[in-house]
């Protein structure tokens, strides 16, 4: 599934500039924990997170995934947005809580594969 769709489906704001919505997504992953991300997220992946500083645009980068979701309302540092923008690293939020927004894009289609 195209990543601007997802946008479009749950009102997505995209924070940086210049993004590329128009990636594939291949799954998802959720969690806090930046060692566990760079353990088992994958290319083409969202990211669905509640942190906001710049080790998420590096985490992303490293791993190529689709974008980043920062949610919950939570606030991306300044430092983040350079980052991602100079990687070229999509970063998405949302007020919606981080449960609400994995279980809206599971609903659209958008599984892993086992």
């Amino acid at each position: 599934m195209k990543l601007q769709k997802i946008v479009e489906a749950l009102d997505l704001m995209v924070a940086t500039k210049n993004a590329d919505l128009g990636a594939e997504v291949s799954g998802g992953y959720a969690s806090d924990l930046l060692s566990n991300v760079m353990g088992q997220a994958k290319t083409d992946m969202l990211w669905i997170t509640m942190q906001g500083h710049q080790n998420i645009a590096a985490v992303a980068a490293l791993l190529g995934l689709s974008a980043v979701i920062v949610a919950g309302g939570s606030h991306v540092e300044k430092d983040a947005l350079e980052k991602a923008e100079r990687n070229s690293v999509v970063i998405l939020t949302t007020d919606l809580p981080a449960y609400e927004v994995i279980g809206r894009i599971y609903a659209l289609g958008v599984k892993n594969e086992i």
